[in-house]
């Protein structure tokens, strides 16, 4: 589950009532319909939210099944309270399985527009990152994990927050789908 965000505007680092070393912390694992309710407040967020669903069913198409996204940015802020505006887009790190049978050469051969960082932000509003799960540990693979974690967990202000963590099965993308849809009808937007 999704803690609400606290009196800063932001996801808590830990869950608000539990130890600082307890392990229900960012990221906060949660189902992709449930960061669709929790996230989709209004029609701008709706809006990128159906990106983000274009942007996993597309990496789906390529073969990608396995792993997991790490959901962060603006977006997952507060940030109409914090800065007077609407988000533009929602930060996403893809750590993914390669199919079998590809190579990472192989999935941009493939599908480059997928790995083309502005194509995907002006077409799904994704900032979209990837690394690869099931490597041997490299250092740099350390060193890029704790980037993500260190920059994701801080505002440019330096206040602590927390993100959010979806699995990348693809049989979660029909609910969220659906909690999508309920919340455009909510809204009045037609899909």
């Amino acid at each position: 589950m999704i803690p609400a965000w606290n009196t800063e505007g932001v996801l808590p680092p830990v869950r608000p009532g539990v130890a600082g070393h307890h392990p229900d912390r960012s990221p906060y694992k949660a189902s992709l319909d449930a960061f669709v309710d929790a996230m989709g407040t209004s029609e701008t967020r709706l809006h990128i939210i159906k990106g983000l669903l274009a942007f996993r069913r597309a990496i789906h198409e390529t073969g990608i099944q396995t792993g997991f996204q790490w959901l962060d940015g603006s977006f997952t802020e507060n940030v109409e309270t914090l800065e007077s505006r609407d988000p533009r887009d929602v930060d996403v790190v893809t750590f993914f399985h390669v199919p079998e049978g590809e190579t990472q050469a192989s999935l941009v051969a493939k599908c480059p527009r997928l790995f083309d960082h502005a194509y995907v932000k002006h077409t799904y509003k994704v900032d979209s990152y990837w690394d690869v799960l099931g490597l041997p540990i490299r250092e740099q693979s350390v060193r890029q994990i704790c980037y993500w974690y260190s920059m994701w967990s801080h505002r440019r202000t330096g206040t602590w927050k927390g993100f959010v963590q979806v699995d990348l099965d693809a049989s979660q993308d029909p609910f969220a789908t659906q909690q999508l849809i309920q919340a455009q009808a909510n809204f009045g937007v037609t899909p």
